[in-house]
């Protein structure tokens, strides 16, 4: 038996992207024993992954996390996350370990001076380069994302008009500047005229309910409702989703299902877009303007003051592409 440990602590969607590396290693890899290091609070999203045979929990306590990883007499660590944490474990650990190029100089030059060298691969690709000399290939199916069995929905606890065909509808994310404003939500769910869930976390329960409130009964706040388990459940559910450069992104594209991504201040050629998206996905971008991308993760506020990345968006466009891609989706039996 080889004992790989993967290093991926964050995010949940960062998390998700490296599941074809986890599932590739073990399906090819017969000797591989597979560990997984996660910070505790994103334990939930890679928990019921059959691939992973071990799973070691980061909660700040970096001296007891290396004294146990140094004890499982490890043979190699994939780094997949390339963090000032992830250095110090491999530092201290000592043993072989292959890392994730994570372009962060290229990042810099498009992000300070809109100077474009991006490498055109996805960041899954790129984790799969890490494990290439193991003879490692990609399989071509895409990403994983298991629910356990506990947080799946009784989607007849849903009020009656959302449990059988719903859009679902990204609400929340880290950073405020990858969030589509509440008033294009309202929009688009008037435009729509078809059952609405809004997912998000607990802090975006007050923009849901607004939402909600504004758009009319089509609307059903799930924000908070549910943990992020639930909350994918429910984008595995749907009939379509529209979604911000958030986990739930992932999530979706795990599910193959049909993805309108709308982007903020961030781009998919940072390689993080929907990866081996369904084919009616769509990308929406304001591809020419001058300030974007302004950062390779995200702000609380617009830099620049005018959040010109999704209010210029065509809302109203995004609406009506939703609603011909419902009419070519059958009716559930």
């Amino acid at each position: 038996m080889v004992k790989f440990l993967i290093i991926r602590l964050s995010s949940i969607g960062d998390i998700i992207l490296t599941t074809p590396v986890i599932r590739c290693l073990k399906n090819q890899f017969k000797e591989a024993e597979i560990h997984f290091l996660v910070k505790k609070q994103f334990f939930p999203v890679i928990s019921a992954n059959p691939y992973i045979d071990k799973f070691h929990c980061f909660d700040d306590n970096l001296s007891s996390l290396i004294k146990t990883i140094k004890e499982e007499n490890f043979d190699y660590i994939i780094d997949l996350h390339n963090n000032i944490r992830s250095f110090i474990i491999k530092s201290r650990v000592k043993v072989k370990s292959y890392s994730v190029d994570k372009i962060n100089f290229r990042k810099f030059l498009i992000v300070q001076f809109k100077l474009n060298i991006l490498p055109d691969i996805h960041i899954v690709d790129r984790y799969l380069e890490t494990v290439k000399f193991f003879g490692i290939q990609n399989d071509g199916k895409g990403l994983d994302y298991f629910i356990p069995k506990e947080d799946e929905i009784d989607l007849n606890s849903l009020p009656i008009e959302f449990r059988n065909r719903y859009i679902a509808i990204v609400t929340g994310g880290k950073h405020a500047t990858k969030q589509i404003p509440a008033e294009s939500l309202i929009l688009m769910c008037k435009l729509l005229d078809f059952p609405v869930i809004v997912l998000g976390g607990p802090d975006d329960h007050q923009t849901g309910k607004i939402i909600a409130e504004s758009a009319g009964g089509n609307v059903f706040n799930a924000c908070g409702k549910y943990n992020i388990n639930q909350s994918a459940y429910l984008v595995k559910h749907a009939l379509l989703l529209i979604t911000t450069d958030t986990g739930l992104m992932h999530a979706g594209s795990a599910f193959n299902k049909i993805i309108l991504s709308v982007w903020g201040n961030t781009i998919p050629e940072f390689g993080m877009s929907p990866y081996m998206p369904h084919p009616s996905s769509k990308i929406y971008e304001i591809k020419e303007l001058y300030c974007r991308p302004c950062s390779k993760i995200g702000y609380k506020k617009c830099p620049r003051g005018h959040f010109r990345c999704m209010k210029d968006q065509d809302f109203e466009n995004i609406a009506e592409t939703a609603i011909n891609l419902l009419r070519k989706t059958p009716e559930k039996k």
